[in-house]
């Protein structure tokens, strides 16, 4: 792909936020509304772990960005198909019996999602300096945490005070409206002289000599483990109820507040990154999760800690967020991005699903205060693993330091 002047890393807020929409209608607005019909935690917990399971899977049409078209093309494809797999979301029969259809679309409209965000990978890596990296991170996970936060709260409220259908339709608008921003940026094309089948070959290559360096295949286990996967929050608005909170302030909450506070986490952490560097970045903050989470677990089920406790655990989420995306910028380079940063990051959102699962699986086993204990013991076990082993790497000039 051909190069092009750096750009204000600001943009990238507004690029990735209709993806971030549709993530939030599903893990905010739907299982509010799901619980409301007569599903189970755990049964929702399944729902949104299959349809953020899209996350994982993303890495195999990454090639597919990276070898065809031009990135400004792939975005605005991949922004009308993430629009018109939410309407039919909102669409579907919130019926306790269309469970497996219910995961089916949950899983496509994640899948458009997800592909909405390739293009923003390339943009990132090529057209924002190495030294600003760090805040490029955190403004685009800023402007996904937001979007996930506007189209929760946003499409909750609409949803349980008209339609979902509406709320479909006004999402969508939205998506569109920030999509805009697309414009304020020279298209990168992909090398059109090189047949498929080479370009895949030299991709190949790359991919493979990248997986063959120490500090990548730590990056690999670090993304892996279960460090500040903000897991709970896929779960807030279904269990919001045992602390007797209504669907307005679910809304308010864990949508439009969320949005806010974890855009602010992910400003702070950008420059946490850029200060003391991706590893003491990532782990330090993940700590900083694994705490909250544990204090919200000893408090009183009352509002007032919903309301506090769900507001830090997101800023905690933007802090880590921005740290994950850096950790992966480091170790990717500039050759085939979309491939190599989707490889990454869906490694880095496996956590995220299986322990979705594990805390709905948490909940209806025991209750909310154990599933908060167990996601915060896991966290804290897996970070104190993870800095045992940098260590030891360290020790061996096994691992590249971070800037």
């Amino acid at each position: 792909m051909n190069t092009q002047k750096f750009i204000n890393s600001f943009i990238l807020f507004f690029l990735v936020f209709p993806g971030g929409i549709s993530q939030g209608f599903l893990t905010v607005a739907v299982p509010y509304l799901l619980t409301q019909q007569g599903f189970s935690v755990a049964e929702t917990a399944g729902i949104i772990a299959i349809g953020f399971s899209a996350n994982l899977w993303r890495f195999l049409w990454g090639p597919i960005v990276d070898i065809s078209l031009s990135l400004k093309k792939w975005y605005w494809i991949s922004v009308f198909i993430s629009i018109a797999t939410l309407l039919l979301l909102c669409y579907a029969s919130f019926g306790v019996k269309g469970i497996l259809l219910l995961s089916i679309i949950a899983f496509v409209s994640q899948v458009a999602a997800t592909f909405t965000l390739l293009p923003v990978n390339g943009f990132m890596a090529h057209c924002i300096e190495d030294s600003k990296k760090g805040i490029a991170s955190g403004w685009y996970q800023a402007g996904s945490l937001a979007g996930v936060g506007f189209g929760g709260g946003v499409g909750l409220w609409l949803a349980t005070h008209y339609s979902v259908i509406i709320a479909g339709i006004v999402l969508g608008a939205v998506s569109i409206l920030f999509a805009f921003s697309v414009l304020l940026i020279n298209d990168i094309h992909s090398n059109g002289e090189k047949k498929i089948l080479q370009e895949i070959a030299v991709m190949g290559k790359d991919l493979f000599a990248m997986l063959k360096v120490p500090t990548t295949l730590f990056v690999i286990v670090l993304l892996s483990f279960p460090i500040g996967s903000g897991a709970a929050a896929n779960l807030w608005s279904a269990i919001a109820q045992e602390w007797k909170i209504d669907s307005n302030t679910v809304a308010l909450v864990t949508g439009i507040l969320s949005g806010l506070v974890s855009a602010v986490g992910c400003i702070v952490g950008g420059v946490i990154v850029d200060k003391w560097g991706v590893w003491s970045a990532y782990l330090g903050t993940g700590a900083i999760c694994a705490f909250i989470t544990l204090i919200i677990a000893m408090m009183p089920l009352q509002p007032i800690v919903f309301i506090g406790g769900v507001l830090v655990y997101t800023f905690g989420i933007g802090l880590i967020n921005a740290a994950c995306t850096s950790v992966i910028l480091f170790a990717i380079g500039k050759k085939n991005v979309a491939t190599k940063f989707s490889l990454l990051a869906s490694l880095g959102n496996f956590p995220v699903v299986y322990m979705t699962a594990f805390d709905g699986w948490a909940h209806d086993k025991y209750n909310s205060r154990y599933m908060l204990l167990g996601e915060a013991v896991i966290g804290f076990l897996s970070v104190l693993l993870l800095i045992w082993v940098l260590q030891k790497m360290r020790n061996k000039n096994l691992i590249i330091s971070s800037l």
